[in-house]
C-alpha cells in the first residue's frame, strides 16, 4: 500500500456536483484539493451533443447499471446509465437544462433543510449560468456553465407549439424562470454545438491550478473511519492501493447510485444490509440507500406524413452526410440536438398550483433503443414523465466488493398518485398531437396504437415498455436527524465528523424536471457551505 498522502479536502466523484465542488474549492490557493474519479478523463465523442445516444450503452463512458427485475415493471432489467468520465453524467446525458420550480426548493426548506429555499438558491443558479438567451434579470450572465436554446428550426416545432395552445396550454419563453408552466424551446448545456459538461465548464479551467489534484481511474474502495470521524479514503488505481487523508473533510459526490454504495461498503448504513454481506457496522444509519426516486418515462410514436420535417428521413443514408456537414460548418442539425428540442411542463389537473408532468417532443422515432436505430419511415415521438413521483425504491449493496453493482429497485408506480399522473399525462400527449395545427404532419399512431386507451391498458403498457429518464435521487436524503435522512442541511452525515455528501442523492424530493442543473447547484452550494465552515 502506498504511503499516506494528505490534502485539505478529498472529493470522491468527478461528476456534475463533484467537478463543480472541486473547481470552486480550488479557487482558494491556500487549500490542497484532491478529486478522485473512478472513470476515465474523457471520451472522443462526448462533446458531440448526439453522444447522449452514442454512449448510452458504451462501457468506456458509462457504468451500465441495470435495475433488479420487479413485478410492477414486467420483470424487466431496466438500464440505469451513469457517466464514467470526468463530468459524470453531465458528460453523457441528454443535455436538457431545467432548474425546477421554486416550490420544489421551498418544500425542501419546509422539510427542515434550512438554507435551501428558492430565495436562497436562485442566486446559486444564476452564479452557475452563462445564459446565452434573452436576459430578464432571472438568469445568470457570467457563470462558467454556458446554457443556450436549441437553434434548430423546423416547421414541425411551430406546429407542435400551436397544437399545445389549441389543446389549452401556453407557450413559455423561459421555463427556467419562476414560472415553469407551458411549452417552449429546450434550454441546453450546449454552446456553439459542443456539450458543456462540468468537466468542460468547471474542471478544465481549474486544472491549471497547482492546488487542484485530479486522479482518474481511481476506484474508491472505502472511507477511512476512526471512531465517529472520517479521516480519508482508500482507493485503487492500476493495481496499486492508496490511502489519502483529508485534513479538513471528505466529500462524497459519487451520485445517487454509488454514494450509498460507498457508505455501506464503509460500514455506514442499515445494520441488516451490512451484516448480510459481512461488513462490520461502523455507524448505523438506516436511511442510507432508501428514499430512492427516479422518473419513469412513457413514449408514444407517430408516423409523419411530411418526411421533410422528420430526422428519420433527414438523417438516413446519404442525407446523414448533409447533417454532418451542417454540424461541422454551422454547429447545427441532427448532431447538435439534445434529447428533445421542445419541452413542456403541464398540469394533469386544472386545480393544481404548478405543473406535475414534463413532456419531451422529438422530430424522430427510435426503432431499437439499445442500438439507437431510427425507424425507416418519417416519425415523431412524444414522451412524458411525472415531475414529482411519490413511489419510493431503494439502492443497496449486493456484495462487499465495490466492483459488484448494487441492487437497484425502482418500485415504479406503486403510489396511486403516480399512476393517475402518468395515465393522464399519456392522454394529454395524444390530445396535443391530435389537435388541428398538426393535421398537416400527423400520421397514424405507430406505438402503442389507439387500442391502448383505458387507464389499465395505459399503465400496463408503461410497465412493460417504459424506461427511466435517468434521474436517480434521494438515497442519501437531506433533512433533520431522526427524520429518515442521511445528511443535515449542511450536507454533513448525521453522527459523523469530517464527512459530507454532495450530489443528487441528497435531494429530499424530486426537483420538477431533469436533475443535472440541480446537481450542479448542489456542488456550488456545497462549496459555499465548506467555505463558511472553514
Amino acid at each position: 500500500m502506498a504511503d499516506d498522502v494528505r490534502y485539505d479536502y478529498v472529493v470522491v466523484g468527478g461528476g456534475s456536483a463533484g467537478a463543480t465542488l472541486a473547481a470552486r474549492l480550488s479557487e482558494d490557493a491556500r487549500l490542497q484539493v484532491l478529486l478522485l474519479e473512478a472513470g476515465r478523463a474523457s471520451h472522443p465523442v462526448s462533446r458531440l451533443p448526439v453522444s447522449f445516444g452514442l454512449l448510452i450503452h458504451n462501457a468506456a463512458a458509462n457504468w451500465l447499471y441495470r435495475s433488479d427485475p420487479e413485478k410492477q415493471t414486467a420483470m424487466r432489467e431496466i438500464p440505469v446509465p451513469r457517466g464514467k468520465l470526468l463530468g459524470g453524467s453531465s458528460a453523457i446525458n441528454g443535455l436538457v437544462y431545467v432548474r425546477g420550480q421554486p416550490q420544489d426548493y421551498d418544500t425542501w426548506a419546509q422539510m427542515g433543510c434550512r438554507g435551501w429555499n428558492w430565495e436562497q438558491l436562485a442566486p446559486v443558479f444564476r452564479r452557475m449560468e452563462h445564459y446565452e438567451g434573452p436576459q430578464s434579470g432571472e438568469r445568470g450572465e457570467d457563470g462558467p456553465l454556458r446554457v443556450s436554446e436549441v437553434p434548430d428550426r423546423n416547421p414541425l416545432y411551430d406546429a407542435i407549439k400551436q397544437a399545445a395552445v389549441a389543446a389549452g396550454y401556453k407557450i413559455n419563453p423561459d421555463y427556467n424562470s419562476p414560472d415553469q408552466d407551458g411549452i417552449g424551446t429546450t434550454q441546453t448545456t450546449i454552446s456553439r454545438g459542443r456539450r458543456q459538461s462540468t468537466h468542460e465548464a468547471y474542471l478544465k479551467p481549474a486544472m491549471a491550478r497547482a492546488n487542484l489534484h485530479v486522479v482518474t481511474e481511481a476506484q474508491t474502495e472505502r472511507l477511512l473511519l476512526e471512531g465517529k470521524r472520517c479521516l480519508g479514503v482508500e482507493y485503487t488505481r492500476r493495481g496499486e492501493r492508496v490511502q489519502v487523508r483529508a485534513g479538513r473533510e471528505v466529500v462524497l459526490c459519487a451520485g445517487g447510485v454509488a454514494s450509498p454504495q460507498l457508505l455501506e461498503l464503509s460500514g455506514i448504513g442499515r445494520p441488516d444490509v451490512l451484516a448480510e454481506h459481512g461488513i462490520a457496522v461502523q455507524h448505523a444509519l438506516p436511511a442510507v440507500g432508501e428514499n430512492f426516486r427516479d422518473h419513469i418515462n412513457a413514449r408514444i410514436q407517430w408516423r409523419i406524413t411530411d418526411r421533410s420535417v422528420s430526422y428519420n428521413h433527414m438523417a438516413r443514408g446519404w442525407r446523414m452526410g448533409q447533417e454532418v456537414l451542417k454540424y461541422i460548418t454551422k454547429g447545427t442539425g441532427f448532431l447538435s440536438l439534445p434529447s428533445a428540442p421542445l419541452v413542456a411542463f403541464l398540469k394533469t389537473r386544472r386545480d393544481m398550483e404548478t405543473p406535475d408532468v414534463q413532456m419531451h417532443l422529438v422530430p424522430y422515432a427510435v426503432k431499437n433503443p439499445k442500438l439507437r436505430q431510427l425507424h425507416p419511415f418519417p416519425a415523431m415521438t412524444v414522451s412524458c414523465y411525472q415531475l414529482r413521483p411519490e413511489s419510493l425504491g431503494s439502492i443497496h449493496i449486493r456484495s462487499a466488493d465495490v466492483r459488484v453493482q448494487p441492487a437497484i429497485r425502482f418500485n415504479f408506480l406503486a403510489d396511486r398518485i403516480d399512476q393517475m399522473a402518468m395515465s393522464e399525462g399519456f392522454r394529454m400527449m395524444r390530445r396535443i398531437v391530435e389537435a388541428q395545427p398538426l393535421d398537416a404532419f400527423r400520421g397514424d399512431e405507430y406505438s402503442p396504437g389507439k387500442g391502448v386507451s383505458t387507464e389499465a391498458e395505459i399503465l400496463d403498457y408503461i410497465r412493460a415498455n417504459s424506461e427511466t429518464a435517468y434521474h436517480p435521487i434521494g438515497t442519501c436524503r437531506m433533512g433533520p436527524e431522526g427524520a429518515n435522512t442521511v445528511v443535515d442541511e449542511q450536507l454533513r452525515v448525521h453522527g459523523l465528523a469530517g464527512l459530507r455528501v454532495a450530489d443528487a442523492s441528497i435531494f429530499p424530493t424530486m426537483p420538477s424536471g431533469n436533475t443535472n442543473a440541480p446537481s450542479i447547484m448542489v456542488g456550488e452550494k456545497a462549496a459555499e457551505l465548506l467555505r463558511s465552515a472553514a
